[in-house]
């Protein structure tokens, strides 16, 4: 019984954060997502030490492992789409790829940035 309060505990305050940057976005007038800026505000907190990982772990945990099923409403609706998909398919996966190398080459420059001062890390 403890473990299961403490699980929606858990649940309740990852909730709160995204909800949070939902009202964040609301407020300000942000042009992204409620949920990006509530993942970076999950992250500012818990590298602020407000909130210990350990106050998020089983919950994320149990949200991480069964994700593929928030996909599946997505999944079947795209069923609709076939034909954009068979009408504009090669230049979708060209930006799908093109958006895809971009980012990968993005963060990999922002990391070596952020890092260029630090030793390397141990391998």
């Amino acid at each position: 019984m403890k473990r299961y309060l403490r699980f929606l505990g858990q649940l309740g305050l990852l909730t709160a954060i995204y909800l949070a940057g939902n009202r964040l976005v609301l407020w300000a007038g942000l042009p992204i997502p409620g949920n990006v800026v509530g993942i970076i505000l999950l992250y500012a907190l818990l590298n602020l030490g407000l909130v210990r990982l350990d106050q998020v772990q089983e919950a994320a945990d149990f949200l991480l492992r069964h994700l593929v099923f928030f996909f599946i409403p997505v999944a079947v609706d795209l069923m609709n789409w076939g034909g954009v998909f068979y009408r504009y398919g090669l230049v979708l996966a060209l930006a799908i790829i093109l958006s895809t190398i971009l980012t990968f080459l993005g963060t990999g420059f922002i990391a070596q940035w952020l890092q260029k001062d630090k030793p390397p890390c141990p391998s």
